[in-house]
């Protein structure tokens, strides 16, 4: 088997699935954000339960804890339509972040779930 052949082969079954990946930055001191801070959320709640919020969350270096900066996918058709969804976010549209918009590709991973029937519990791996 060729070296092609070998990475025909190794990729033909992966996802590639196409996200868009929003990073994002604060423009201002954090108290700043804290008066837009429930609408931001209510923003990507309704995302998420629309099915457009892939994954949402703060970045950090491994030694210090989330100075602001973030990391949002979205479920979108386009580059277009993902940077439409994130300029309606509260904190974008108020000129308190801004944001990298990529391209990303789901080659491969795993999900785990858990569901506990007797007390009802869901773990999420």
């Amino acid at each position: 088997m060729t070296d092609d052949e070998r990475l025909t082969a190794l990729m033909q079954k992966m996802l590639r699935k196409k996200f868009y990946v929003l990073l994002s930055k604060p423009l201002v001191p954090a108290e700043q954000l804290k008066p837009f801070l429930a609408a931001h959320l209510e923003y990507q709640i309704g995302l998420e339960k629309r099915g457009v919020l892939f994954a949402s969350g703060p970045l950090a270096d491994a030694e210090r804890p989330p100075q602001g900066e973030g990391l949002t996918i979205l479920r979108a058709a386009s580059a277009a339509e993902a940077r439409t969804i994130a300029e309606g976010d509260p904190f974008f549209k108020n000129g308190l972040r801004t944001f990298e918009l990529k391209e990303w590709t789901l080659m491969e991973g795993m999900l785990g779930l858990r569901v506990n029937f007797s007390d009802q519990t869901i773990d999420i791996a």
